[in-house]
């Protein structure tokens, strides 16, 4: 197979396996994986020249630690080194233990254990904070345990890499090799981070004068590739070298454009090292094997799962949390696949069954993760007790609350609305996951408490039958689908106000009930605008005008104004009118629904109705008015002059 042939089979098969792994939630590594054993020696046999493919998929891994070391932060490791620096190195170091304890139970050498707990300590970063970031649980205590776990691991590569190569010396070599290899990349790193800092700063801002973002792409190759190759030089990694190429740019303000400069290759080039990984798949020996793989994939999951929540309860964790760390963390990773082709001469069958085991360990990771609350629940007695204190908590804080707002979420939009609504004596309340935000918020003196929007539980002891109105703060749309369910069910006439990233989503949170949704990106679109119109010398009334008119138009809510006797005539044409007309006894509407009073064909509508004091915010076609609604209609003059005769008189004309 030629070079060409080589490469439109590699991505063919890649785009169609991704594709269909996505299609079914399902991460693209194991696309990847599924497609090397397709097309390897083992299956289909349509790969044969291994070694190539391998030495252009070794620096997707380079280009993997190079992305570790730009995410490398010495202020975050600070913020969280309790949970990095004690649950993380605990269990990585437990997670190896426990592996050599049980290769020698099972008649294998002590350097084959301490490799394998390795490979299987690792879980997957990509496939976990994508789990966390979708079910917003990042800032969850287990959330944080999860990150400040996967981000040690992330870190522990790196001496892994040095380390698992010398476990195949003799034991009287292994120091020796050891101490050599640790002196070489103190004196590398030292070398490097000492003088390479400022040297990296001054090379960046030379290249950046060129303005050009090839010559900007071309140097970051550059950068990475000659860092790999000093530390491969000195009889290190190849991954050790890009792993500090990241971290000094890290600490310039190039980070993130080479963090978007680098991730298509990066991306591109991690596939085929999948791939690679995948073409090893012997499915023959597997079917052999089969009874191994589940046993090893068992041990996995329980060992895993038993350090991180002994470890989690033991660093003063409630046992709920503990739990829920344990499973999300107890699967294996993709740094896995990593370290396990850096072990020397290890024996075919005990590649297949490691490699077999971590594939599907990641392949069930997602479902764990799913029913993980179901599994807390079940299994441990004290949360039921710990999410009554909370209910409890909720329902002390909104008890004397009545005609007051719940704010879901009390992030940086939730405390700016939640000044507005006090500077205009509304009271509310708010519910947020981030336990330090909570306490600190508290403690200052605001109304907000430590719970799940997301739970009918929450709401209701947060007032929700009392409450005025709903107030999503955050732009997440599986969440605010959630509350708006729950409203619907619960409070079907309470307007929700929903926030939203952008207008995609918009048609179906109205669908859903949301009484009004206020995308970010028109706002700020506006706010740029009106700066702009400012700035170029449109007059400032104008601009005021121009943006009143296009939020009126947009928001459903803000459509029309009731008009008094200080209004101008001039002005109120400007705008539709919002009127009432009370149906009071002997009103022809009265025991008509909306859509059989054609008022569209007016060209008015009615955006809400009045009845025994509750407003419904969106009335449906097939409403039915009764004796003492009050109808508020929407329209120009004229046309609600002609909409309020029709209900109040009919014309019989219009309705044979």
């Amino acid at each position: 197979m030629s070079a060409l042939s080589l490469v439109l089979l590699l991505l063919g098969a890649s785009v169609f396996a991704v594709v269909l792994f996505r299609r079914f939630n399902l991460p693209p590594v194991l696309g990847y994986l599924a497609v090397g054993s397709i097309i390897g020696p083992h299956a289909l046999n349509l790969m044969t020249d291994i070694k190539r493919l391998s030495a252009l998929a070794e620096f997707g891994v380079v280009f993997l630690m190079f992305s570790i070391g730009l995410e490398f932060s010495l202020s975050k490791l600070h913020t969280m080194k309790r949970i990095v620096f004690g649950l993380g190195l605990l269990q990585v170091v437990v997670t190896m233990l426990a592996g050599m304890g049980l290769t020698l139970l099972f008649g294998f050498g002590w350097q084959l254990g301490i490799a394998l707990g390795a490979v299987f300590a690792m879980s997957s970063t990509a496939v976990l904070t994508k789990l966390l970031a979708e079910r917003m649980e990042l800032d969850a205590v287990h959330g944080r345990q999860v990150i400040g776990v996967l981000l040690f691991q992330d870190l522990a590569v790196v001496p892994l890499l040095v380390l698992l190569p010398a476990l195949t010396q003799p034991p009287e070599k292994l120091a020796m090799l050891m101490g050599v290899a640790i002196l070489k990349a103190i004196a590398v790193l030292a070398l490097i981070l000492v003088f390479g800092q400022k040297l990296m700063r001054k090379w960046f801002h030379l290249v950046a004068r060129a303005k050009s973002a090839e010559v900007f792409v071309l140097n970051v190759l550059l950068i990475t590739l000659a860092m790999a190759t000093v530390t491969e030089l000195a009889g290190l990694s190849l991954a050790l070298g890009a792993f500090v190429a990241g971290m000094l740019i890290a600490e310039t303000e190039f980070r993130l454009q080479v963090e978007e400069d680098i991730k298509p290759f990066r991306d591109v080039l991690m596939g085929l090292f999948f791939v690679t990984i995948g073409v090893k798949l012997d499915l023959h020996i597997l079917i052999d094997l089969w009874w191994q793989v589940l046993l090893v994939l068992l041990l996995l999951f329980a060992v895993k799962a038993l350090v991180v929540g002994v470890l989690a309860w033991r660093s003063g964790t409630s046992p709920g949390n503990s739990v829920r760390s344990a499973l999300w963390l107890c699967a294996g990773g993709e740094f896995g696949f990593v370290l396990l082709g850096e072990i020397v001469r290890l024996p075919k069958g005990v590649e297949q069954v490691a490699l077999t085991a971590l594939v599907l360990s990641m392949l069930l990771a997602p479902f764990i993760v799913q029913y993980s609350e179901r599994l807390v629940l079940r299994f441990v007695a004290s949360e039921w007790l710990t999410r009554s204190m909370q209910l409890t908590q909720i329902a002390a804080q909104s008890m004397n609350s009545e005609k007051h707002a719940i704010l879901c979420g009390f992030g940086r939009n939730g405390q700016y609305m939640a000044r507005f609504l006090a500077e205009e004596g509304v009271q509310s309340i708010a519910l947020d996951l981030d336990p330090d935000r909570v306490r600190e918020a508290a403690a200052g003196g605001e109304s907000v408490v430590f719970g799940d929007a997301g739970r009918k539980e929450a709401l209701l002891a947060a007032g929700l039958q009392r409450a005025s109105v709903v107030i999503v703060t955050v732009s997440d749309t599986a969440l605010s689908e959630k509350v708006l369910h729950h409203v619907q069910l619960l409070r079907p006439e309470l307007p929700v106000v929903v926030r939203t990233a952008d207008e995609k989503d918009m048609a179906r949170l109205t669908r859903a009930g949301a009484a009004e949704v206020v995308p970010e990106t028109l706002e700020a679109s506006l706010m740029i605008a009106s700066h702009a119109l400012a700035l170029v010398g449109v007059p400032i009334n104008r601009v005021l005008k121009r943006v009143r008119q296009v939020r009126t138009q947009r928001y459903r809510l803000l459509r029309g104004f009731y008009r008094g006797m200080s209004d101008r005539d001039d002005e109120s044409g400007e705008q539709p009118r919002l009127h009432s007309v009370w149906l009071n006894a002997g009103a022809w509407g009265i025991g008509h629904h909306l859509h059989e009073l054609q008022l569209e064909s007016l060209g008015c509508e009615v955006t809400a109705i009045r009845r025994r004091g509750i407003r419904a915010v969106e009335p449906a076609p097939d409403t039915l008015l009764e004796e003492g609604d009050i109808a508020v209609l929407l329209g120009e003059p004229a046309t609600v002059a002609a909409a309020e005769e029709r209900l109040l008189r009919g014309l019989s004309e219009d309705f044979a």
